[in-house]
C-alpha cells in the first residue's frame, strides 16, 4: 500500500470513533417522547435523562488524557469501542430508568474519550500540509453518524414496531461499534507517542509508512524530540502554567462558544423543536433527516477548503450565519408562539437548515482541528481533554436546561443563543489566531510558548 493510502486508511479507521460519537449523540432525538412516556418524566427529568450521557462524556473527555498518554492512542480507542458496544446493547435492553441512565453514561464515556483521542491520533500521524483536512475527517464522520442516526430513527419509526421502537433505535449502534473494534487492528500506533516513550525505531518505521512534510523521517523524529524536550523529557510537565494560559483560554473559549450556539439542543431535540413549530410527528422526523443531510454536505465542503481558507475565515463565515439563522428562529417563536402557520413552520425549517450549514462550515469543521493543533506535544493530550471537557460540560448544561426554557418560551432560548454568537464573532475577529499550514512543532513558537 502507498504512503498516501496507508495514511488515509489509518485516518478513516480512527475517525470511526467520530462516527459513533455522532450516532450516539443524535440517536436519542428520536426517542425523547417515548422515554418521557415510558419512564413518566417531567421536562426537568427528560432533560436530565438526555444529559446523563453527557455527564459520562464530561468524565470521559477529562479522564482519557492520562490513559492515552500511558497506554497509547490506539489501545485507548480499543477500549472506547467496547464501551460503545456495551452501551448500545444495554440501552436497548434497559429494564428501568436507572439501568438506562447507567448504560447511557457508559456511552457518554466513549463519546467523551473519542472526542479527544480520535482527532489527536489523526493530528499526530498527519503531515502539516494535510492535517486540517485529515483531522476534519473526524468531523465528517461525526456528522455522517448524526445523519445515520436521524435516518435510522426515521426508518425504524416507519416499521411500526410498537412500544419497542425506541429500543431498536438504540440497539442498532452495536453494529458499527463492533466494526470499529475489528478495524482498529489495521492501524499503527501514533509515532509521536512512540517517540515520547523512547521507541524511536518503531516510530521511524511508522513515519516511513505515513510520510512526512520534509521527506526526511529523521528530521521529523528530531523535531518531535526537540518539542518534547523543550523543558522536560516526559509527558509529566505541569499543565496549568502561566506559559500555557493563552492556549488554554483559546481551547476553553472555542469549546464554550460551540455549545452556546445551541447546536446540541437542536441535535438532541430536533423532532421536538419541529413539533413545537407546528410539524406532525412524521414530518418532524423527515425534517430532521433534511437537517442531518445539510450538515453532511456542508461539512464535506468545509473539509475541502479548510486548509486553503484557514480556520479563522471559516469561523467568521459560520458566526455570521449563526446570528442570522438563530435571530430568525427567535423572531418566529416570538411571533407565532404556539400557533404556527405553515409559513411559520417553513421559516423555522429554513432557518435551521442555514443554522446547521453555518455550524458545519464553521465551528463543526474547525473546533477539533484547532484544539488538536494549538497545544505542544508534551501537553497535547491534556489540552485536548480540557477542550473536550469544556465542550461537553456546556453541552450537558444546555441540553439539560433547554426543555425547561423552551417550555417557557422558544423565543427566549434562541435569542440567547443568537446573542452568544455575536460574542463569538467578536472573539474570532480580535482574538483567534490562524494555524493553517504550520507544523505542530512550530505552532507553539507562534503562540509564544518556548
Amino acid at each position: 500500500m502507498s504512503r498516501g493510502g496507508f495514511l488515509l486508511r489509518s485516518t478513516i479507521v480512527a475517525a470511526l470513533g467520530g462516527l459513533l460519537f455522532g450516532f450516539d449523540t443524535a440517536v436519542i432525538s428520536g426517542t425523547t417522547d417515548a422515554l418521557q412516556t415510558v419512564f413518566a418524566l417531567s421536562s426537568k427529568w427528560l432533560g436530565f435523562t438526555v444529559a446523563s450521557a453527557l455527564i459520562g462524556t464530561i468524565v470521559g473527555a477529562i479522564a482519557v488524557g492520562k490513559p492515552a498518554d500511558i497506554a497509547g492512542r490506539r489501545k485507548t480507542l480499543f477500549v472506547l469501542a467496547v464501551f460503545y458496544f456495551v452501551s448500545a446493547v444495554g440501552s436497548a435492553l434497559a429494564w428501568d430508568w436507572y439501568s438506562f441512565l447507567g448504560f447511557r453514561f457508559l456511552g457518554g464515556l466513549a463519546v467523551g474519550g473519542a472526542s479527544v483521542v480520535s482527532p489527536m491520533y489523526i493530528a499526530e500521524i498527519s503531515p502539516a500540509r494535510l492535517r486540517g483536512r485529515l483531522v476534519a475527517v473526524t468531523q465528517f464522520n461525526i456528522v455522517l453518524g448524526i445523519l445515520l442516526a436521524f435516518f435510522s430513527n426515521y426508518l425504524i419509526a416507519s416499521m411500526d414496531l410498537g412500544p419497542v421502537t425506541w429500543r431498536w433505535m438504540f440497539g442498532v449502534e452495536a453494529l458499527p461499534a463492533a466494526a470499529f473494534f475489528l478495524l482498529l487492528f489495521q492501524i499503527p500506533r501514533s509515532p509521536r507517542w512512540l517517540v515520547a516513550k523512547d521507541r524511536g525505531e518503531e516510530a521511524t518505521r511508522i513515519l516511513g509508512m505515513l510520510g512526512t512534510d520534509t521527506g526526511s523521517v529523521q528530521e521529523e523524529i528530531d523535531a518531535i524530540r526537540r518539542s518534547l524536550a523543550a523543558e522536560h523529557d516526559s509527558l509529566q510537565e505541569p499543565f496549568f502554567r502561566v506559559k500555557y494560559v493563552r492556549v488554554i483560554l483559546l481551547a476553553v473559549l472555542i469549546a464554550m462558544f460551540n455549545q452556546l450556539s445551541g447546536i446540541n439542543a437542536l441535535l438532541y431535540y430536533a423532532p421536538h423543536i419541529f413539533k413545537m413549530a407546528g410539524a406532525s410527528e412524521g414530518s418532524a422526523l423527515s425534517q430532521t433527516v433534511a437537517v442531518g443531510g445539510t450538515n453532511l454536505v456542508v461539512t464535506m465542503l468545509a473539509m475541502v477548503v479548510i486548509d486553503y481558507f484557514g480556520r479563522k475565515r471559516l469561523m467568521l463565515i459560520g458566526s455570521i450565519g449563526y446570528i442570522i439563522s438563530l435571530g430568525t428562529v427567535a423572531w418566529a417563536f416570538y411571533t407565532y408562539g404556539t400557533d404556527f402557520t405553515a409559513a411559520g413552520s417553513m421559516i423555522v425549517l429554513g432557518s435551521f437548515v442555514l443554522f446547521i450549514a453555518s455550524h458545519a462550515f464553521g465551528q463543526g469543521a474547525v473546533i477539533w482541528v484547532f484544539i488538536s493543533e494549538i497545544f505542544p506535544n508534551r501537553v497535547r493530550a491534556r489540552g485536548q481533554a480540557l477542550g473536550s471537557f469544556t465542550h461537553w460540560f456546556m453541552c450537558a448544561l444546555v441540553s439539560w436546561t433547554f426543555p425547561m426554557i423552551a417550555e417557557i418560551s422558544g423565543g427566549h432560548a434562541f435569542a440567547f443563543f443568537a446573542a452568544m454568537m455575536v460574542l463569538q464573532l467578536l472573539w474570532v475577529l480580535f482574538i483567534m489566531p490562524e494555524t493553517k499550514g504550520i507544523p505542530l512543532e512550530e505552532i507553539q513558537r507562534k503562540l509564544g510558548i518556548e
